[in-house]
């Protein structure tokens, strides 16, 4: 499909590259910030605690996690700034996107009195929202001295609630919500993002730190199928809020199957669906086939064969994974206006019968989730040939 032609035949505006990049780089900085914390905090902290390894591979790992804490706040900073930036540029003053990096220009922005009938300034919400992420960034910038690695684990857990609050606080209206569909647009918004984040800042982070496995030891395969474990949980339960919130956010802006392939906005929707599947189906193979191979070189003791399926062979499948986390992130701002005003659709109605079919296939997916685990378990505690 050409996306130029389709563009011009039903009025889809492409966004312009400095919205296109601040918006990508916006959401990596996220990914880097928020999935880092969160993973940190729910799968590698946890794993190091409660693990019998030598001290030199926990220590190793630990160092690498500092180091990679302390960058993705130098990205989460720089992100931030530029994001910030545009958000002045579109304030519908027509101002150069060049001009709306003048620190001094963003500085009135965000001092700016209130809108008429609004209850707060929406220069103050963002205000509040760049100093947490600018506590956010500092806090794991600290990371990159000696001292302060001492201290991983509290100043990753400081840094983990500002990163999330960079997101939150963003989202609050400066008017009060008009009905409940706003409240739950901003709501499901929200999920998306964080979940998204996590999902593909945790699947950066463990990818990353398997690159040490030159200076790890030759029993490290038992502390990363604990990694890996903890992790799959973490990532089943993003992949279930992307995809809930995922049905909210197409449903309001797509009115027809359709439309995905006879509007801009429907096809590069397509696209991120694709993509999203491709990813939740590279999960797939970690839970269904690799996953019980770890359990099962695990129970017999293969420390060559558990080391070379947790060091070597998963992470290809992961970094496959990253990819197209990225590619998700590069379509994500070209999703501007919606399917339904390109194509003349009458805007979503939400009704009784519209809350019960979500309901529906919400339930759908968390069986769909728990059998999926419950299908992962059965076949680790099969007689499954470990791989040599």
């Amino acid at each position: 499909m050409n996306l130029a032609h389709l563009a011009a035949s039903v009025g889809y505006s492409t966004p312009p590259s400095w919205r296109i990049l601040t918006k990508s780089g916006y959401f990596v900085g996220l990914s880097g910030a928020v999935g880092a914390t969160v993973t940190y905090a729910a799968v590698v902290r946890p794993a190091l605690r409660a693990s019998e390894n030598e001290r030199g591979d926990v220590d190793a790992l630990r160092r690498r996690t500092a180091g990679y804490l302390a960058w993705a706040g130098v990205v989460l900073l720089a992100a931030g700034y530029f994001q910030l930036a545009a958000r002045l540029a579109r304030s519908g003053k027509g101002m150069p996107f060049g001009d709306a990096l003048a620190p001094a220009r963003i500085w009135d922005f965000l001092r700016a009195p209130a809108a008429k009938g609004a209850w707060v300034a929406q220069g103050a919400i963002y205000l509040a929202q760049n100093a947490a992420l600018i506590l956010a960034s500092a806090t794991l910038i600290a990371l990159f001295t000696p001292q302060a690695r001492r201290h991983l684990n509290t100043l990753a857990l400081t840094a983990l609630p500002l990163a999330l609050a960079t997101s939150l606080v963003a989202a609050i209206p400066a008017s009060a919500p008009k009905d409940a569909d706003h409240v739950l647009d901003l709501l499901f918004g929200q999920v998306h993002v964080i979940s998204g984040t996590v999902w593909i800042g945790g699947l950066v982070l463990l990818a990353t730190l398997a690159g040490t496995r030159g200076r790890l030891g030759q029993n490290a395969g038992v502390l990363w199928a604990d990694l890996w474990r903890r992790f799959s949980f973490v990532s089943l339960v993003c992949v279930g809020a992307v995809l809930a919130s995922g049905l909210w956010m197409s449903w309001k802006h797509v009115g027809s199957i359709g439309q995905l392939w006879t509007t801009t906005y429907g096809f590069l929707l397509f696209i991120k669906i694709v993509l999203v599947l491709g990813m939740v189906t590279a999960g797939g193979v970690n839970q269904f086939w690799l996953m019980p191979r770890i359990a099962q070189a695990r129970r017999a003791d293969s420390t060559a064969s558990l080391l070379h399926l947790t060091l070597r062979r998963f992470p290809k499948v992961v970094w496959a994974e990253v990819a197209l986390g990225a590619a998700v992130l590069t379509v994500v701002p070209f999703l501007s206006g919606s399917a339904r005003a390109e194509a003349g659709s009458p805007p979503p109605v939400t009704s009784s019968s519209i809350f019960a079919v979500g309901a529906t296939l919400v339930l759908a997916l968390a069986a769909s989730l728990y059998i999926t685990v419950r299908t992962s378990d059965a076949l680790s505690r099969r007689e499954i040939p470990a791989t040599p």
